[in-house]
């Protein structure tokens, strides 16, 4: 059995510094990582080092299209097909990772 990546206290600090300030977001752990969700929907989420946010189809492209993201895939060919992995080189420029965190929010 494979083990679920773990995200650092670092990495549960920065999340948490990314996240848009709605009060109705709510942080919750998931399977050893950290999901937000709202109205009782996930719409971003930490797995080990990495944060992925959920788009609709048309964002997903665009965002996809940028270096260094990716489709989220919690296992080898386990696709989640609505969420995509940020970049880890976003950890740079917080607000671009907030800027895309609150276009999953809409």
């Amino acid at each position: 059995m494979m083990s679920m990546p773990r995200p650092d206290e670092e990495m549960k600090q920065f999340f948490a510094a990314v996240m848009p300030g709605d009060p109705h977001i709510h942080i919750r752990p998931m399977f050893g990582n950290l999901a937000g969700f709202i109205n009782g929907n996930m719409f971003v989420g930490l797995y080990g080092q990495q944060i992925f946010i959920r788009l609709p189809e048309d964002e997903r492209t665009r965002l996809v299209e940028q270096e260094g993201a990716s489709l989220f895939s919690p296992m080898p060919g386990k696709t989640m097909k609505e969420y995509v992995t940020l970049p880890i080189q976003w950890r740079e420029t917080p607000d671009t990772i907030t800027a895309w965190i609150e276009q999953s929010l809409q």
